[in-house]
């Protein structure tokens, strides 16, 4: 039996619990079918334990899953190890960040509204340091913790890297975090990285309508089967998934109406036209002005 179960490893034996409850069967009547005991059966359901991969489709047939991408989805879920890049970091880094690195690894797109922050994966170094340095957040390695943000940041660039929409509240650009220059230096860094192909930045002004507001802070790690994407909440207590469908429809839906009513995102602008524009870009120009 598993003493610490990942976030992987949770969702696997929830989706198995959701499809089995939707095929309208008991967990001894699903395990019956397999050959396996239904003690068993509620253990895998609860993360705390593995199951064969062939035996895994089996299941899946006999609850009646026919997406075979949704099957091959679950089975690569209970397949994989858990180890990556993040592996070194372990003892180190608390639980929560290392199933955050692990799901970006699995990631096709990841969508987030930050509201007084820069999202970590646009962050620089000064500026991680500077949050990570205040007291009230208790980090015991403070290089630990840096590296492996910064080392997060590295999936944007890489091979395989998903694609990367950002909306960020106005608020999040007047928090002097570190001073003008540590903010002056993550303003020109985010303008620098919203030039890549895959990352999308949009500015979610002030002046803008009750969205933001209603939406709160969120991370939407979609996955090639949408299905199995991951909203990710973080609160002083620690970090909240979602992944029912009804919260994935919800989110999606909040993330849709943020950049409907932020502005346009950051690009290079070239014509008048485009240099008389009130767009992101501008508006983090004309912050920039001020420091």
């Amino acid at each position: 039996m598993r003493t610490i179960i990942s976030e992987r490893q949770r969702r696997l034996g929830h989706e198995l619990k959701k499809l089995r409850e939707q095929a309208g069967l008991s967990a001894g009547e699903a395990a019956d079918r397999i050959g396996m005991g239904r003690g068993q059966l509620s253990h895998i359901e609860a993360g705390r334990t593995s199951i064969l991969s062939d035996r895994l489709r089996h299941l899946c047939h006999v609850l009646g899953c026919e997406s075979v991408p949704h099957m091959e989805a679950l089975v690569a879920m209970s397949e994989a190890s858990g180890k990556g890049w993040w592996s070194a970091y372990k003892g180190n880094i608390g639980s929560a960040a290392m199933n955050l690195a692990e799901l970006e690894a699995g990631a096709a797109s990841l969508r987030t509204h930050e509201a007084l922050f820069i999202p970590g994966l646009l962050q620089t170094e000064a500026y991680i340091r500077t949050i990570f340095s205040s007291p009230k957040l208790n980090v015991r390695d403070i290089d630990e913790a840096t590296a492996f943000r910064l080392e997060r940041q590295a999936i944007l660039t890489s091979e395989s890297a998903p694609a990367f929409h950002a909306v960020i509240h106005e608020a999040a650009l007047h928090m002097r975090f570190g001073g003008p220059t540590v903010l002056r230096e993550q303003l020109l860094h985010l303008i620098e990285v919203a030039q890549l192909p895959n990352i999308t930045v949009q500015i979610f002004p002030f002046g803008a309508d009750l969205d933001a507001a209603l939406s709160g802070t969120f991370l939407h790690t979609i996955t090639p089967v949408p299905e199995l994407s991951t909203i990710v909440l973080d609160h002083p207590a620690g970090s909240l998934y979602l992944s029912d469908d009804e919260h994935l429809a919800l989110y999606d839906t909040m993330f849709d109406r943020l950049t409907e009513s932020a502005l346009a995102p950051i690009g290079v602008r070239t014509s008048p036209e485009e240099l008389a524009t009130k767009d992101s870009l501008a508006l983090i120009q004309h912050l920039l002005y001020t420091l």
